[in-house]
């Protein structure tokens, strides 16, 4: 009976950091009526995934004043506490928020 339950318990604390690990997506709608899928990974924290016009991109983490800034394939993705933006190519910046 000991044994079950200290073995139940390893168990237990071996999930709960997998679970605290757990990648995380969010889904932006912009203000120009585009929206993209964005994924953050734990073991990848330096590039942010996303899917965007069609095809998928990573973005690299670069330096921010503030909150988090990301770039690559000529996008831009800026994201702070309370909003996010993005810059695609030659066309403006635009305000995005989480759906």
């Amino acid at each position: 009976m000991k044994c079950s339950i200290g073995m139940a318990l390893g168990a237990a604390m071996l999930v709960v950091p997998a679970t605290a690990m757990a990648e995380t997506f969010r889904t932006y709608v912009c203000d120009d009526g585009s929206q993209f899928v964005a994924a953050f990974y734990p073991s990848d924290h330096k590039r942010a995934h996303l899917q965007i016009d069609g095809r998928a991109v990573t973005l690299r983490k670069r330096l921010a004043l503030s909150g988090a800034r990301y770039t690559g394939g000529g996008i831009t993705l800026s994201i702070s506490k309370a909003s996010a933006s993005i810059k695609r190519g030659k066309r403006p910046v635009t305000a995005c928020s989480t759906q």
